[in-house]
Formats: C-alpha cells, sequence, structure tokens
C-alpha cells in the first residue's frame, strides 16, 4: 500500500519514505540511496515536526563538528518508527500506553523508595544496586530521586524505541540498519550528555570553583580547532620513544612498505623465520606497544625471527595502486627477503585482522602457482567469509560504497578518519560519548592510554586498492566462492590452503564476530586449530601470559555453536598455546641470522619511518 494511502486511513499525512517515480510507483531504490539525496532528507525534515525539532537541536549544537553521528541514518529509523504509528494507531496507541504506565510506575518506586529510607533508614545490610550501566555509576543517579527518575525514564524510552525496531516487517539487513541508527539516538540523547542533568559533572563543578567548566569549554573549543574528538592524551606516547621498542633494523623499503628484522635475545633460534602482515588500515606496533604487551618481543624472547611489515601511508600519488601490489609488495616481496636473510627455504606467516584478509589470498594465489614457500599460517581475528560482520555492514552497502569511492576519486585516497569514525560508532558509548563526558562536562583530559594511541593513530588507502577489496568482499563476499575472486592473473580457491593453519577469534570482538573468524574451518582445504580468546578485537590479541584466559578447539564441529558447545576453557593466555604450536612448524634450533644481508642492509633502526608519516 501507498505510503501517502497509508497515511489518511491513520488520519495523517504521511510524507512517502520510498522515492516516487513519476508514475506514482514506489521506486526499488534502498533507504541509504534515499537518504544520499539532501534533497529528499531536507523535504523529509520540513515536513515532519519532530524531525525538524532535532534537526535544529543538533544543529544548534556545537558537538556535531567533532561527534560524528550520522544524522542521515537517525533521521531515517525515527521516520521509520513514525510511520509504523501513523499507519497502525491502534497497535502505536497500546505500545505508547504501556510505556506510559511503566514510567509512572518507575517514578512511583523512586520516590516511594526515597520516602521509606528518609522516615526508616536503610535496611540492614542493604546496599545500592550496581548500575548495569556505567554512564549511571554516580552514587547520586540512585539516591536522588529526582535523578533516578530522569535515568530510568530514559532507560524505558530507550527500551521501548528499540523494542518498536523487532516489530518492524522488513530484511534482516534492513533492520540492522534500524536498530543500529536507533541505538546511535538512545546513546545520543542519555541525560548523563547534559550537564544540568549529570550529579557527577554538577559535583565536580562545585568542588572545583567552576574551574571544571572552564576546562570543559577549553577542550571542546581545541576539538573544535582541530575539527575531531579527543580521545587520548597524543603527546603521552610516539612511536620509537615509548612505544615500538624492540630493537631491530628495516631490511627492506619499497613503495608500499618497510620490513623490519628483529634482533635476537636468545643464543639460538628456530631455523624457520615467522613474517607479520598487520592490517593496511592501521600501523603495525599494536604488535608492539609497551614490552610488557609487545607480542613482538614475547616472541623474540621466546627464540623465533620475527619479521614485520610496516604499511607506508598512502598519499594521493598512489592512488593507482591495486590490491595485486599489496600482494607483490607486502606479501611475495617481504617474504623473499625474510627467506634471503635467514637463509631458509620456508617461513612461517601471520596475518592480523585484514591482513589475514590478504595473507589468505596470497596463500590461494601461491598453491595455484606451485609455490610453497609458508609452511604454516596464523590468522588472528580475520575474515575470509563476509556474509556475517555485525554492525559494520551498515557501513558498507552498495550506496555507502559508491560514496566511499566517490571520496577516494577526489582524495586519490581514503582519509583514516572515515574508517576510524566508522569503528567508534559501533562502540559509541566507550569510544565516543564516555569522552564528551570526560572531556567536556568533567572538564578532564582524555586519558593517557596507549591501546587509544595507537587507534588514533590510522593510515590512509590508497583509492584503486581499497575500492577493489570492499567490492570483493564486504560487498560480493566472493572469496568464499572457489574462483570467485581473481588477483593477479589467479581464480582463487580456499580449499586450496593446505599447509596447517591457527586461526583466533574474540569472544566480545565487535569488528570481526568471532563465529565469522571460526568459518576458516570450513573453508580451508587442510587441518586448522582454532582458538577464542577472551574480550574484544585489541583487548582480546594482546594478551601477554598471565592473561584473561581463552577456549581451545572442540571436536570437529561443522557449525560454530557446536564448536563452542565443546570447546575448553583454558587458563592464561592464548600466546602460549600459539608459541607451542608455532615452535612445532618452525624447525630446529640454530644460531641467529644477522640482521640484514649483503642484498638487504639495514637501512634504519626499528620502528622506521613509514610508521612515523602522520
Amino acid at each position: 500500500m501507498p505510503d501517502d494511502e497509508a497515511g489518511r486511513r491513520g488520519g495523517a499525512k504521511v510524507i512517502p519514505f520510498w522515492p516516487v517515480t513519476p508514475a506514482g510507483t514506489v521506486s526499488p531504490g534502498s533507504w541509504a540511496s534515499y537518504l544520499a539525496s539532501p534533497a529528499h532528507l531536507a523535504d523529509s525534515i520540513a515536513a515532519n515536526p519532530m524531525l525538524r525539532s532535532l534537526d535544529q537541536m543538533w544543529n544548534a549544537n556545537p558537538f556535531r563538528q567533532v561527534i560524528p553521528v550520522d544524522w542521515a541514518g537517525v533521521a531515517w529509523a525515527l521516520r521509520t518508527i513514525g510511520l509504523r504509528g501513523a499507519t497502525d494507531p491502534g497497535r502505536a496507541f497500546a505500545a505508547t500506553t504501556a510505556l506510559h504506565a511503566d514510567l509512572w510506575r518507575a517514578a512511583a518506586e523512586a520516590w516511594t523508595d526515597t520516602a521509606r529510607r528518609a522516615f526508616l533508614g536503610p535496611a540492614g545490610g542493604e546496599a545500592p544496586p550496581a548500575p548495569t550501566d556505567k554512564r549511571f555509576a554516580a552514587a547520586a543517579w540512585q539516591a536522588n530521586p529526582a535523578y533516578r527518575v530522569l535515568r530510568d525514564a530514559y532507560l524505558l524510552a530507550s527500551d521501548w524505541l528499540l523494542k518498536q525496531a523487532a516489530q518492524e516487517e522488513m530484511e534482516p539487513r534492513e533492520r540492522q540498519k534500524l536498530v543500529f541508527h536507533l541505538r546511535q539516538f538512545v546513546d545520543a540523547m542519555s541525560p548523563a550528555l547534559i550537564f544540568a542533568a549529570n550529579p557527577a559533572a554538577i559535583e565536580r563543578a562545585l568542588q572545583t570553583g567552576g574551574l571544571s567548566l572552564a576546562d570543559g569549554t577549553r577542550n571542546l573549543m581545541e576539538d573544535l580547532a582541530a575539527g575531531r574528538l579527543s580521545m587520548v592524551d597524543e603527546t603521552a606516547f610516539a612511536p620509537g620513544r615509548n612505544l615500538a621498542l624492540t630493537p631491530g633494523k628495516v631490511v627492506l623499503r619499497n613503495a608500499l612498505c618497510e620490513l623490519i628484522q628483529y634482533a635476537p635475545t636468545t643464543e639460538q633460534v628456530h631455523a624457520t623465520p615467522l613474517l607479520i602482515i598487520p592490517p593496511w588500515i592501521n600501523k603495525y606496533y599494536i604488535l608492539d606497544l609497551q614490552p610488557k604487551n609487545s607480542l613482538i618481543s614475547h616472541l623474540v624472547a621466546a627464540g623465533f625471527t620475527v619479521f614485520v611489515v610496516s604499511w607506508k601511508n598512502p598519499d594521493a600519488s598512489m592512488e593507482a595502486m591495486d590490491f595485486a601490489d599489496y600482494l607483490r609488495l607486502g606479501v611475495l616481496e617481504t617474504s623473499d627477503a625474510a627467506r634471503q636473510i635467514t637463509g631458509a627455504k620456508t617461513a612461517n606467516v601471520m596475518g592480523y585482522c585484514i591482513g589475514g584478509t590478504l595473507l589468505a589470498m596470497a596463500l590461494a594465489w601461491l598453491a595455484k602457482r606451485g609455490d610453497a614457500r609458508f609452511d604454516a599460517a596464523t590468522f588472528i581475528v580475520s575474515l575470509q567469509d563476509f556474509s556475517r560482520v555485525g554492525d559494520t555492514a551498515v557501513f558498507l552497502g552498495e550506496p555507502e560504497v559508491e560514496l566511499i569511492e566517490q571520496q577516494m576519486m577526489a582524495r586519490g585516497y581514503l582519509d583514516s578518519r572515515e574508517m576510524s569514525n566508522m569503528f567508534n560508532l559501533l562502540r559509541a558509548n566507550d569510544l565516543i560519548w564516555s569522552n564528551v563526558v570526560n572531556n567536556y562536562l568533567m572538564g578532564q583530559r582524555p586519558a593517557a592510554f596507549d591501546l587509544l594511541y595507537w587507534n588514533a593513530d590510522g593510515t590512509r588507502m590508497t583509492r584503486a586498492a581499497h575500492s577493489w577489496y570492499l567490492r570483493n568482499t564486504y560487498l560480493e563476499n566472493r572469496l568464499v566462492q572457489p574462483g570467485g575472486v581473481e588477483l593477479a592473473g589467479e581464480r582463487l580457491d580456499l580449499r586450496d590452503l593446505r599447509i596447517p593453519l591457527y586461526a583466533v577469534g574474540a569472544e566480545r570482538d565487535h569488528i570481526v564476530p568471532w563465529d565469522a573468524a571460526w568459518r576458516i574451518t570450513q573453508l580451508a582445504g587442510g587441518e586448522v586449530r582454532f582458538v577464542l580468546a577472551n574480550s574484544g578485537h585489541i583487548a582480546g590479541i594482546i594478551n601477554p601470559p598471565g592473561g584473561k584466559g581463552y577456549f581451545l578447539t572442540g571436536p570437529d564441529a561443522t557449525d560454530p555453536a557446536a564448536w563452542r558447545a565443546g570447546a575448553k576453557r583454558q587458563e592464561g593466555s592464548w600466546w602460549t598455546d600459539w608459541f607451542a604450536w608455532l615452535a612445532e612448524r618452525s624447525g630446529g634450533m640454530t644460531k641467529p641470522p644477522a640482521l640484514g644481508s649483503r642484498r638487504h642492509p639495514a637501512l634504519a633502526d626499528a620502528p622506521g619511518t613509514y610508521v612515523l608519516e602522520r
């Protein structure tokens, strides 16, 4: 039924959401392509009082210049819920009535509990309930009835709005977008983000004599000038000063990467070297933060000869470099150098995140060529099957990729800030709104945290390579199709991966869901040992010995749920298990090789020059 007819039946005029053709029929275009038109979005906002008010509020908010809220997506989500209310007023009335009842009940409970405490005192041994939402951790949110009512009203209204999405009849992908943008909206509407409604911010202002307000204003003005939200104290760290400290030498430099060889710390090392391929959208030193949590340092101490690829930060002059260049310069040339320097015929290799996707393609490509240069491979939180990518899918549909391609055509590359904003929105409360409260309401400087410093130190992406990657993976999921991806003259088939494989997923990974990382066990043609790390995409991987525990592969299973049911929890870090697995496939012990060779002389000390490019 057309939306305008539905609106008349509901007693209210409704502006059609979908684009309408001149003939009056609904266009099959997706919602994202519709919203990509500023004119359509402006019409919707102008015709809807609620959207118009929200738009005016957001445009008057100085935060809009530093916080990457996807207003177009939020507007679509609110309009979708509003349309349901207009087309089914009976159900909307029932849902609203239930919400009002819950709000009155929560308010009555808050004031009754306060009165009981005032007249009777707290019950013996009674403790306030622990907050389930850390935004409301301050004691006043529970003890003060006014704040408690405000908190409960917000949480009930947020829950109600998100439940409305569950009742919408739409494709699963569209529902995922609807829920994501509604959550983005409710997160942004938290009373904890308003100074007058945040008891912790008010208390700090009183304690500091208003100094925290002045400091918060200064922090906001600095972020507005920089055009971004500060998430970390960027003066506290620098690669080569207190990060990326493991000693080594740059032994190869080409147009796309540097190859770092690390100095041995043991009298003997395993004969087979290890090559690490990190993601090209980040800098490699996530694997070499500080000595206590450096995976590279721990590998060297365990007797491995380690090489790592350090990607260059591309500029517009490199826009034509394609994915075949990443294969040629980032995998083939670097592995040739590692083998030549060590005198080993073969090497082992590890790929982290999308570095693992590149590695999977490289291994399939080498298999087609009959090239057996790698003995064993490891995939760390890496995707090969892109059918399930979590909320990342919200940003990487056809219209979104087209927009990314337009941006890259204009600049010659994709700005790292675009990717950073996307990943930050996946955990908006932790990475965005908590910093708004800390920086602006509390007037405090961002924390000095090595992980967050690395997260803010991203790299750009070359136009040709990134466009090819997005279309062959996120959009078309070709890598899981035998022969689906053609790269450098070969059609790739993951069933050709018959060398021993080790794969790691992370239990609370918001970028690579663990059951998606597990899929390599079904796609590869050989033996795969799968381990499930605790925590998330980064914290689950940067997990030195004595860490948070992990789950080890259970019996053979054809689906992740069955694997998880049979997996056994192990104490400590998965590093210990991987090091033992890797040692069995790294040959005997021998004298450490020199750093570099006549053919590949040392060019600079680690961490090299490319990692310092901003």
